[in-house]
Parts: structure tokens; C-alpha cells; sequence
């Protein structure tokens, strides 16, 4: 059970309320077709299933890899049916480039937290290395900034939301460790500001710190928990 809650403390995220997300978590199941277990009772996090008795103390290096990025169903319909302005409309091209951004600062957000806290990373497969696959979906940009002629200005109460889906894998055997589904929303500041890429960015950074620091935290943890299982 230790070595459970090990995993579990590895991918400790900055969660909303349960019932605001998803389903019951009754109504999720207990375990996945990997043979991942639920784990009940989790604080800090939306939803989480481990690999009983996995130990994540043995990988001192990082293999991350670079998120995937997938928009909220409908969000360009959506936000081209509110703007006024036909010169003001979110492309293809927009989304493309928005998601390339969020990817980005992502690797930066986590790279830079993991190299603080000591770890290396690499993209070398061995028996010490932690392979992370994340993707951000269902995201959801409040009001972007859209590269386009229009001199339009876009103001919002909050940058938007969007949700992790992370899995962890022994980079050697490829065996599935752990998986995680979080999702995270800016702060509402309860009334309307400008929102420009700047801000923009500002707000995705502060709804990734927490992810980033969670699984640095988590991978300190797991050796410190080993360390007194051999004392």
C-alpha cells in the first residue's frame, strides 16, 4: 500500500471539485483494461489509477515528452459565433499556432521546475528513466488573441481552463505505472480585464506550475519513502 500511495503522491495535482468535472466518482471504474486500480480518497486530485506495489524510486532521470494539445469540443464554432467582427475570427491556423504555444510552455514549465529540484532529463530509454506522456485537453481559451487586422480589444473575468491527462511509464519494459486525469481552471477575478497573449500566457503558466512542482514533489517523496523502508 506504501508503494501505492508512492505513485499516487507522484502525480499530486491542483484538482477542482470532483462533482464540477466529471461523473460520480462511484460511477468511475475501479479499475482500467492495463489493470491500473482506481485509488480511492485521493485530496489533492480529480482522478488517479496505479499499478499496485509500483516503486517509482529507482528513475533519477526524466524522459518527458512533448504534450499533445487538443482544444475543447466546439471551441473555435463557439468563439466565432460570439465575435462581431468577421475579421476577428479564430482559424485554423490560430488554433495551430495556440496550441504549439501551450506545448512549449509546458516543456518550459516542467522542465525547469524538474531541473531545479535536481533531476535530469533525457530522452535515452534505461531502467532509471521515467517515461511521462502528457496531454492537455479540453482546452479552452477565454478570449484569445487572435493575430488578425482587426484592432479589436477581448476582455474576459478569466483566461479559460483546461484539463492534464498524464501517464507515467517505465521508459525500459514500457509497463504503465500510473495514469492521472486533472483538470484546472484560471482564477476568476470577478470582473473584466484585457486579455492579451501576454496574459494569456501568464494565466497557462499558473495553472501549470502546480502540475510541474506536484511531480517533483512526488518523485522526492517516493525516494524518501523507500529510503525509510531500507533503514
Amino acid at each position: 500500500m506504501k508503494k501505492l500511495l508512492t505513485v499516487v503522491l507522484l502525480i499530486t495535482l491542483v484538482a477542482t471539485p470532483i462533482a464540477s468535472f466529471a461523473k460520480k466518482k462511484s460511477e468511475i471504474p475501479q479499475t482500467t483494461v492495463e489493470g491500473l486500480v482506481l485509488v480511492p480518497d485521493t485530496k489533492d486530485i480529480a482522478f488517479v489509477w496505479a499499478e499496485p506495489g509500483a516503486d517509482l524510486s529507482q528513475y533519477d532521470r526524466i524522459h518527458l515528452v512533448d504534450p499533445e494539445v487538443a482544444f475543447k469540443k466546439n471551441w473555435q464554432k463557439n468563439q466565432n459565433r460570439s465575435s462581431a467582427d468577421r475579421l476577428n475570427k479564430v482559424t485554423s491556423r490560430d488554433m495551430e499556432r495556440i496550441k504549439k504555444d501551450v506545448a512549449a510552455l509546458f516543456m518550459e514549465v516542467f522542465t525547469e521546475e524538474l531541473t531545479n529540484g535536481g533531476y535530469t532529463l533525457t530522452e535515452e530509454r534505461a531502467e532509471d528513466v521515467l517515461l511521462v506522456t502528457p496531454a492537455i485537453i479540453d482546452l479552452y481559451v477565454t478570449a484569445p488573441d487572435i493575430q488578425s487586422s482587426s484592432r479589436n480589444n477581448s476582455y474576459s473575468t478569466t483566461a479559460g481552463s483546461m484539463t492534464l491527462y498524464m501517464k507515467l511509464y517505465d521508459s525500459e519494459t514500457g509497463d504503465l505505472l500510473a495514469k492521472a486525469l486533472d483538470p484546472t481552471s484560471d482564477r476568476d477575478n470577478g470582473m473584466m480585464q484585457w486579455s492579451t497573449s501576454t496574459s494569456n500566457r501568464a494565466a497557462a503558466r499558473r495553472m501549470m506550475k502546480p502540475w510541474a512542482e506536484a511531480l517533483r514533489g512526488g518523485l522526492d517523496e517516493s525516494r524518501r519513502v523507500t529510503s525509510q523502508d531500507k533503514e
